[in-house]
């Protein structure tokens, strides 16, 4: 099965300054691939057999760095199709899915395309199902395992109270929770190998309008906490009950 993985590349929370009223200051974050990413490319490596896994992204100049494409390539992706241009650096899901539209009409065919549950910066869980929308394909969401079959995918998707088994006709874009695969660590020689393995990075050739618009992105406020002793465990249980 040849499948295509979307992955955001997403500033490094790490490294993220918070100013006294709230604003981000992302200007000395580093890039790092978005963690529930990491379980889709897993999760595309484990299902796509004898078959290929692509990776295609979307993101400013600064996801053009050596070590975060040696990162994706690294973990059981064959190439790499990446629009790295500033035009595209803040994209919302509707922007951001036509862009990675236009990547997966470069990379060739494809049985699923498989995204990241949410992005580990915003987590709207919007840009996959925006996919799917503008590819015209069946989407599937929350999935926890699946496996492949003769022109369909059955998958266990995870709901509040209960799982749901469901098959879906390829092509289709599946978004794959984190509980699906662990991450793998890359070694050495996987790295190393990285390294020769096709990068196709262009600029945009025009970035799509956007849908939304944003006001604003602030840290939440901090909030004192208040600090209670109870010598009472009854006590202690019916104040966690009252507050919850």
């Amino acid at each position: 099965m040849n499948i295509l993985v979307a992955c955001k590349i997403v500033p490094d929370d790490q490294d993220v300054k918070v100013a006294g009223d709230g604003s981000l200051d992302f200007s000395r974050a580093h890039q790092v691939v978005s963690t529930y990413d990491l379980n889709a490319i897993e999760a595309a490596s484990m299902l796509s057999g004898d078959g290929s896994v692509k990776a295609i992204s979307v993101g400013s100049k600064k996801a053009d760095d050596s070590k975060t494409k040696k990162n994706i390539l690294a973990r059981g992706v064959d190439e790499l199709f990446l629009t790295a241009d500033d035009a595209t650096a803040n994209l919302d899901a509707f922007g951001a899915a036509a862009e990675l539209a236009k990547l997966v009409a470069k990379a060739g065919d494809y049985d699923a395309i498989l995204v990241g549950d949410g992005s580990a910066d915003l987590y709207a869980k919007q840009t996959g199902v925006q996919l799917a929308a503008a590819l015209g394909l069946p989407y599937v969401s929350g999935v926890v395992s699946a496996e492949a079959g003769d022109g369909k995918i059955a998958a266990k998707r995870l709901l509040e109270t209960e799982v749901e088994s469901v098959e879906v006709p390829t092509p289709c874009v599946i978004a794959i929770a984190p509980d699906f695969a662990e991450p793998r660590i890359a070694g050495m020689k996987d790295i190393l190998a990285a390294g020769k393995k096709p990068m196709n990075v262009a600029a945009a050739e025009g970035a799509a309008a956007a849908a939304t618009e944003e006001v604003a992105v602030k840290a939440p406020a901090q909030v004192d906490r208040k600090c209670q002793i109870f010598d009472d465990v009854n006590e202690f249980a019916a104040a966690v009950k009252a507050a919850l």
